[in-house]
């Protein structure tokens, strides 16, 4: 799931530095909601992993 963020974002930038705007800011916003969903299954899966090592 990084990796699809990583890539909206390096397309986001390359589509503003060319001058589409639209297609840049949707990017962005697709990265930007990405990037938040890995961070919270990221954190999610910390503490699950932590409550399994200590086998509660």
């Amino acid at each position: 799931m990084l990796h699809y963020t990583l890539v909206f974002l390096v397309l986001g930038l390359i589509a503003a530095l060319l001058g589409f705007t639209g297609i840049a800011g949707a990017s962005i916003e697709i990265a930007k909601v990405l990037f938040f969903v890995f961070l919270v299954l990221f954190v999610v899966s910390l503490v699950m992993g932590r409550r399994r090592s200590r086998g509660i």
